[in-house]
């Protein structure tokens, strides 16, 4: 084959020209005149290395891809090892001369018979040299992949251009899969199918293997699918997928597909080369525009806490700073507040915070309602606009995204919520409401949905906390059980008895005490309040007195909150 003839063939073509098979072989010069004994039907078997006759049979390897070079007279006899080559996956046998008559040749294996001896040396070197020639042309065919694709890369080209750039090249739909197996963009794919495409990438998911993360920092994949037909009507489909693999993390994966017949071998080298090059490409620009998302999704969020805390310099500050993140100041809109109780000693709580607020924004999803969030402190924050008047939909929302939080959690989460505000200007009354009624909610172990006007008796007393009075009866009543000497857990206590309205077996079943103990427990603190709280108005004092610090200790906390921020 002359150069001009590979000039002007196809890249799927130049690997088809150059991977050497059997037939290919043959057309060299040593080879005029030799004669095919048996395995007509395997000359299209690729050929990669010749190996001696006695070092093959001393070795129990793999023979895929080799030539096996053998004497006529090593033949003799030599029935059960043919079979034991052909078992081992062997390209072919090639006798260096007049094979005996009396051999015996499985037919799958193909065997050819040189018309001359041409020694060893010489077969296993023209071999050498084809097989290097095949892994220049595929060096060389990956660097004008990787240089097509980083071009686009360095213009700022993003996933959709590069996925295109894939499906071009290899003149096959391509498409890119995230972590989780949901498509993120596809080309060549009929866009009116949806249905089809759907099915395709379902199939897709589940053929594909999952990876731990060891796996992920020690493999690079490029796995070959057959998938089977979407419905009755539909053909199988080949799949050929690269792992996205960057910085030690899973990405997804880039997938070339062959929708109609089963792709030669030289095709699918072709697709393996593609998306191995395009996997690091397209997860580097995944990766680029995750940290542009997440920057923004930074700046929304202190522009979400600065909304909450009412921290604006004027009203055009708060109007210029809406208008970049697109968030309408007309709506109305209404705060949800939650405890994020995420383990502060792993590698990343702020992050696996950050996660919990973006599955909370996604929960119940609404083309006309925008949520907004943040984290401040240990606290998933949602700013989430309201369609209508109806108390139902604020319900509805709460309690999916406490039943959310309790699946991702595993523990009981409240969910509470304040006033609607109408307009952003208002959002922070809204926020200082939930604030307050999550610290109560947390105290009184309630989970689900829990609103500020829900806790009546706590928006009474409001008034009356921060006044001397109520920091009188707090000091007389509590004040001698936090002194030296003190039961460690008595507002536990105390909680529970108010809570089962004085019921002794109740509450230490709540606390999953014993009977005695709780009565020695609740002895010990009459004694050290000099109240006894057995009786009816010691009772309601007590109940007074710790609602009364339990509201002043929460709202403390949200003015320091707010005042450091």
């Amino acid at each position: 084959m002359n150069h001009r003839q590979t000039e002007n063939m196809t890249d799927s073509e130049q690997f088809e020209a150059e991977r050497l098979s059997l037939r290919g072989l043959l057309e060299e010069p040593i080879f005029d005149k030799a004669h095919v004994l048996s395995g007509y039907d395997q000359m299209d078997s690729q050929v990669t290395w010749c190996l001696p006759w006695d070092e093959v049979l001393s070795r129990p390897d793999s023979l895929v891809g080799v030539v096996v070079y053998t004497r006529p007279d090593t033949l003799s006899g030599a029935a059960l090892a043919l079979k034991s080559l052909l078992a081992r996956g062997a390209s072919a046998v090639i006798v260096d001369g007049t094979a005996p008559s009396s051999t015996v040749w499985p037919k799958a294996l193909p065997a050819v018979e040189l018309a001359f001896p041409v020694g060893f040396t010489v077969l296993n070197k023209l071999l050498a040299e084809r097989a290097l020639t095949q892994e220049a042309h595929v060096m060389r065919y990956g660097v004008m992949v990787h240089q097509s694709l980083a071009a686009l890369l360095h213009r700022g080209a993003g996933v959709p251009m590069l996925v295109r750039e894939v499906s071009s090249l290899t003149s096959r739909p391509a498409l890119a899969l995230d972590v989780r197996g949901r498509l993120i963009v596809q080309s060549g794919l009929p866009a009116e199918d949806s249905e089809a495409t759907a099915a395709l990438v379902q199939s897709l998911t589940a053929a594909l293997p999952s990876r731990t993360e060891e796996e992920v920092l020690h493999a690079h994949e490029v796995h070959v699918l057959e998938l089977p037909p979407a419905h009755s009507n539909s053909v199988s489909v080949t799949a050929v997928a690269s792992a996205m693999h960057l910085a030690g993390r899973h990405e997804g994966w880039v997938v070339v597909l062959t929708l109609a017949g089963k792709p030669r071998r030289h095709d699918i080298a072709q697709y393996k080369v593609v998306v191995e090059q395009a996997g690091s490409i397209i997860g580097a620009e995944m990766l680029r525009q995750r940290s542009v998302d997440e920057a923004e999704e930074r700046a929304k969020g202190d522009f979400v806490q600065a909304l909450v805390h009412g921290n604006f310099a004027s009203d055009l500050d708060l109007k210029t700073r809406a208008e970049l993140h697109e968030i309408d100041l007309d709506l109305d809109y209404i705060v949800f507040v939650a405890p994020g109780l995420v383990d502060r000693t792993g590698p990343h709580p702020g992050a696996s915070m950050v996660r919990l607020a973006r599955y909370a924004a996604g929960v119940l999803p609404q083309v006309d309602v925008a949520s907004h969030v943040t984290v401040i402190g240990d606290f998933l924050i949602v700013v989430r606009s309201l369609r209508s008047e109806s108390q139902d939909e604020i319900d509805d929302y709460a309690n999916a995204m406490s039943f959310d939080l309790e699946k991702r959690l595993g523990q009981r989460i409240p969910v509470t919520h304040g006033r609607r505000s109408h307009g952003a200007k208002n959002i922070a009354a809204s926020y200082r409401d939930a604030r307050i009624a999550l610290g109560i909610a947390a105290r009184l172990e309630l989970s689900g949905s829990v609103s500020y006007r829900d806790l009546r008796g706590f928006g009474v007393l409001a008034v009356a906390a921060e006044s001397d009075e109520s920091r009188r009866l707090i000091d007389d009543i509590l004040g001698p059980l936090r002194g030296p000497g003190g039961p460690p857990d008595f507002e536990k206590i105390l909680f529970a008895y108010l809570a089962e309205a004085g019921n002794i077996n109740a509450a230490a079943r709540k606390l999953g005490l014993h009977r005695n103990t709780m009565i020695s427990k609740l002895d010990r603190i009459s004694r050290s309040m000099g109240l006894d709280i057995k009786q009816a108005e010691n009772q309601f004092t007590i109940w007074l007195a710790l609602r009364l610090d339990l509201l002043a200790t929460v709202r403390a906390g949200v003015d320091r909150e707010t005042r450091n921020t």
